[in-house]
């Protein structure tokens, strides 16, 4: 039985944003490794949800979160509170993990990612508040 054209083209745009999604996150480990950053990982799943990506430097940790938008600017909306309290969540499971990660600290940084390809990092973009 074939679907309806309406639950295709929801399909189609979700596999598209996927894709968009997996290739800015490539973007930006690009550019942290580039920079200098050692990448723990990517796409890094715990049972409160998943980091984009964990990345080391001198000591400090970034828990980073990549959003990936049409433009900068709806990308920067894109990070809502509930998400921030999941994120959390998820940084204290990795770091329950992985206790020799970020001996100088640790802070969630965002990076925005448009349809053109031009990024925005946004260091310690949001703290823990719990």
């Amino acid at each position: 039985m074939n679907e309806p054209a309406s639950i295709q083209r929801k399909a189609a745009r979700g596999r598209r944003a996927q894709r968009s999604g997996i290739d800015g996150e490539s973007k930006v480990a690009l550019a942290l490794a580039t920079s200098g950053w050692t990448i723990h990982g990517r796409r890094m799943r715990t049972a409160a949800g998943e980091i984009d990506i964990a990345a080391e430097r001198d000591g400090l940790l970034a828990l980073i979160e990549v959003k990936t938008r049409r433009d900068l600017d709806t990308a920067a909306y894109a990070l809502g509170e509930r998400q921030r309290r999941r994120l959390c969540q998820a940084a204290a499971i990795l770091q329950g993990e992985n206790p020799s990660w970020g001996q100088a600290g640790t802070r969630f940084d965002a990076w925005l990612v448009d349809a053109k390809g031009h990024m925005r990092h946004v260091p310690d973009a949001f703290r823990d508040e719990g």
